[in-house]
């Protein structure tokens, strides 16, 4: 699990209702109109912006990447990588067959490789896989802007309903208050909605999207060089290159200065 993602959620829930009780209770913070104006408005300027088949892939998709980690990092992925070529140099593509890995898209490649497929099928199919994986992940982090950047307009517009509202019953001040607070509510759940949800995950989303795409071209150049029979060292030194400089050696060796 991303630990961070929950995390700064919990810890921004806690500090608003820390907020809350510190001058009044929840039943003050709940309006239903406010409610249906941010998420019905929010929702259905979604709908208008993407695609059915986008917003129930890509919704259920972003928050599931959100708040997990991929199992093994790009440092991990080198090592493995280059173990995979040692076994594939030691016994051939079929000594492959027993090699087991956590990550799917790996082991897709390592069971091409097992199986003798040519080098041009197994670079179109994970390339078309990898590709497919980052336009989904990518879909969810558009959708969640989205509804970041419409949450805040839609708590204007309820702003504007509740003062409409408001100065057309002036004659009878017990709907000054209900009004009012629906003004000031939908504003208050429009910021939140953004600020604390929505925009967050989509950035959070986003980083995912590029770390994904590294990971998995990294796999793809890897498991291409394991098919063309390269050496293990070959191998590590090539896919190195993905890596940012201060990792690309093991703990405890120096690095060139």
């Amino acid at each position: 699990m991303d630990i961070a993602t929950g995390a700064g959620l919990v810890a921004g829930m806690i500090t608003i209702v820390t907020l809350i009780f510190m001058g009044g209770d929840l039943r003050m913070f709940y309006d239903i109109h406010a409610v249906i104006i941010i998420f019905g408005g929010s929702f259905s300027a979604t709908l208008i912006r993407f695609p059915f088949s986008a917003i129930f892939h890509g919704m259920p998709l972003g928050i599931k990447f959100a708040f997990t980690m991929r199992r093994t990092t790009a440092r991990d992925l080198v090592d493995e990588l280059a173990r995979i070529a040692e076994i594939a140099r030691k016994q051939g593509p079929v000594g492959l067959e027993k090699v087991e890995t956590d990550d799917p898209f790996l082991a897709k490649g390592i069971r091409y490789v097992a199986d003798g497929y040519d080098l041009e099928f197994i670079r179109d199919n994970l390339e078309r896989d990898r590709d497919n994986f980052l336009m989904h992940l990518e879909e969810g982090s558009k959708i969640y802007r989205s509804i970041g950047d419409c949450a805040p307009a839609f708590g204007m517009i309820g702003t504007l309903i509740g003062m409409v509202q408001m100065f057309s019953n002036m004659s009878d001040p017990s709907k000054l208050g209900p009004f009012m607070a629906v003004a000031l509510l939908a504003t208050l759940y429009g910021a939140l909605v953004a600020n604390l949800f929505c925009t967050p995950i989509a950035d959070k989303l986003h980083v995912k999207v590029m770390d994904e795409d590294t990971n998995r071209t990294l796999i793809i150049d890897g498991i291409l060089m394991i098919r063309d029979s390269k050496s293990p060292a070959l191998v590590r030194e090539m896919l190195l290159a993905y890596l940012p400089e201060k990792h690309r050696h093991e703990e405890g060796e120096p690095v060139p200065a």
